[in-house]
């Protein structure tokens, strides 16, 4: 759901651009193609925390074209992430999430904090509050 299309631009001087088409905020470099697509997670992070956190609706990733690599967050991020894009879809406001989990909203902020390790149960609560519920897959 948030695998994210990205462009590595080989640079002149040396080392890899990496630019999100859909998450504009989103930049970053390494030395090398596997260091600039690991430094490439946490931008994409940064960048989506960024909509959450000015409650913004989340970018759509583009389908990625033949061959075009992709980046998505970590597992609990894209959890938080998949909560937080379940609660805008709906119109549910944090302060009603709040509410329907009986938590206070410090509680609620921190759940949507991607840099704040949230425990799983946590996220499975306000799924279940939204009408959904959490799948883990190794792939």
């Amino acid at each position: 759901m948030f695998d994210f299309p990205v462009i590595l631009k080989a640079q002149p001087e040396g080392g890899f651009v990496v630019q999100f088409p859909d998450v504009p905020e989103a930049i970053t470099q390494g030395e090398d193609e596997e260091e600039a697509l690991l430094y490439a997670v946490d931008a994409l992070e940064s960048a989506l925390s960024f909509y959450v956190e000015s409650r913004l609706p989340l970018p759509i990733p583009s389908k990625a074209k033949r061959r075009q690599k992709t980046v998505r967050p970590s597992a609990l991020e894209c959890a938080k992430l998949g909560i937080y894009h379940a609660m805008t879809e709906q119109g549910v406001k944090k302060a009603e999430l709040a509410r329907r989990l009986g938590w206070h909203m410090p509680q609620v902020d921190r759940l949507f904090d991607l840099n704040h390790a949230s425990r799983l149960d946590q996220i499975e609560a306000a799924a279940h509050a939204l009408g959904l519920h959490v799948e883990v897959r190794v792939a």
